[in-house]
């Protein structure tokens, strides 16, 4: 007798179909640890057409369908429930890079491609893919879309909404929407590829990427920078972007609590100094690096001549610099566990935001800890709590009262919940407390009428 995972095996060939418990137990746990769910099966298909196939296959089997890429989700976007019922369908094995146009300055990558693979293919023909984020190495762009991801250069190149010209994706029926177009002015209608961008393969699985490439900048200069406070990191954003315009590509917010858990639990990664607070800064530019280099040296000496600052001599230093700012997840993780929020504010209310959530979380919880960092330039930032009780024990069961709290306060100055991580399981309740009505309603017609059935990636989102 033939069973619907007979159906699923004759689609992506009997090696692709896992069934192994502990590859199955891997691929059902997020990176966090946060969520574990079941599922019935791993495909993973070679091409867009035997998605297509698999996507079709479930709706006949009434199966949920959950994509997955590097499984680097912080929201759990990425993880079945524990039904049990759901096929994982991940994008591994498609990773061409179907078109690189450096005339164009375009891209057409595979959604299982890494996002390391897309930088590398960009630099191949002296072009620059600018996301750039510490999971590079294991992320894919399939995820990245689904998630809008932002990462440090945000500040100068936008999200990936903003880097994707055409998209290609297999939607809930099984049909593929074939726009990969390199067109940076194509006004035919609806622009559908951004309903796919950040929607978490909750209105279809994306299968391909048109993406933007920029000329890749002949010179560099890194920067680590003591600051006062957040108020003052503003303060030398403004007084850089006006010297430097765009030339300023990334400005990384540093608390000392990260710098106090980076010397803790990764020596590798010690810190030159250890101040209240610093900015991780980046100029790129053409000509020469010397010329940037004693421009940014003259820049910081006028604006802040008696502050604590290391200037990368050479790639060797820059990349020592940058793992500073890449490992405070891990320096957190391997302090304990944290409730985590990746929020964003507009810049003229983060100095405000910061100063009140610091003081109404130790109102609240006398002792927790706030690792506050991320991409002030853009006014993201990940500011995480732990220790709400002595030795950071049942941390999870103040998540509610935290997050009530911060997120309160986010939306009073003007914020978002969720900047660049998505929504996933982790968010969905608390959106549905702060999003309007209207709009609510309005993504939930959109689900609606791609996805009736609600089979693609259930309870994500919405």
């Amino acid at each position: 007798m033939t069973t619907w995972l007979d159906t699923v095996a004759g689609i992506v060939g009997p090696r692709h179909l896992i069934t192994d418990p502990d590859t199955l137990a891997a691929a059902c746990l997020d990176w966090r640890g946060r969520y574990r769910g079941r599922a019935q099966a791993i495909a993973r298909p070679g091409s867009t057409a035997e998605v297509a196939a698999l996507v079709r296959a479930c709706v006949a089997a009434g199966a949920p369908i959950v994509p997955q890429g590097g499984n680097t989700s912080h929201c759990g976007a990425a993880t079945p429930d524990d039904s049990g019922r759901a096929l994982i369908i991940q994008l591994h094995r498609m990773q061409a890079l179907r078109a690189v146009d450096a005339d164009n300055n375009t891209l057409t990558a595979e959604a299982g491609c890494t996002l390391a693979q897309v930088q590398d293919a960009a630099a191949g023909v002296g072009r620059l893919f600018p996301l750039s984020l510490a999971s590079e190495g294991s992320c894919q762009i399939g995820g990245n879309l689904a998630t809008n991801a932002g990462g440090v250069a945000v500040l100068r190149y936008g999200p990936m909404r903003e880097l994707t010209l055409g998209l290609e994706a297999v939607l809930p029926d099984g049909s593929v929407l074939d726009s990969l177009s390199g067109l940076r002015k194509n006004n035919t209608g609806y622009d559908l590829k951004q309903l796919l961008i950040g929607a978490e393969g909750t209105l279809g699985i994306i299968t391909a990427a048109t993406l933007k490439l920029f000329p890749a900048p002949e010179a560099t200069a890194t920067a680590l920078v003591e600051v006062s406070n957040p108020a003052d990191a503003l303060a030398l954003l403004h007084a850089l972007q006006a010297r430097f315009g765009d030339r300023l590509t990334a400005f990384e917010l540093i608390s000392g609590l990260c710098l106090q858990l980076l010397a803790r639990h990764l020596p590798d990664a010690r810190p030159p100094f250890m101040p209240p607070w610093c900015v991780l800064l980046e100029l790129n530019d053409g000509g020469s690096e010397a010329v940037l280099n004693q421009a940014l040296a003259e820049a910081l000496c006028a604006l802040r001549p008696q502050a604590d600052a290391v200037l990368a001599r050479h790639a060797r230093e820059r990349a020592q610099l940058w793992t500073l700012r890449e490992q405070i997840s891990e320096a957190q993780k391997r302090d304990g566990p944290s409730i985590k929020h990746d929020i964003a504010v507009p810049l003229s209310q983060l100095a405000g935001f910061i100063e009140r959530a610091d003081a109404a979380l130790q109102q609240a919880f006398p002792a927790c800890r706030v690792v506050c960092f991320g991409h002030v330039g853009d006014g993201n930032l990940h500011y995480n709590v732990s220790y709400t009780r002595p030795g950071n024990v049942d941390l999870f069961d103040d998540e509610p009262a935290v997050n009530a709290l911060v997120y309160d306060l986010v939306y009073a100055h003007g914020g978002t919940l969720s900047a660049e991580h998505g929504i996933g399981q982790l968010k969905r309740d608390w959106l549905r407390r702060y999003l309007p009505p209207a709009n609510l309603a309005a993504m939930r017609a959109v689900k609606q009428a791609l996805d009736p059935l609600g089979l693609m990636n259930p309870g994500k989102v919405l």
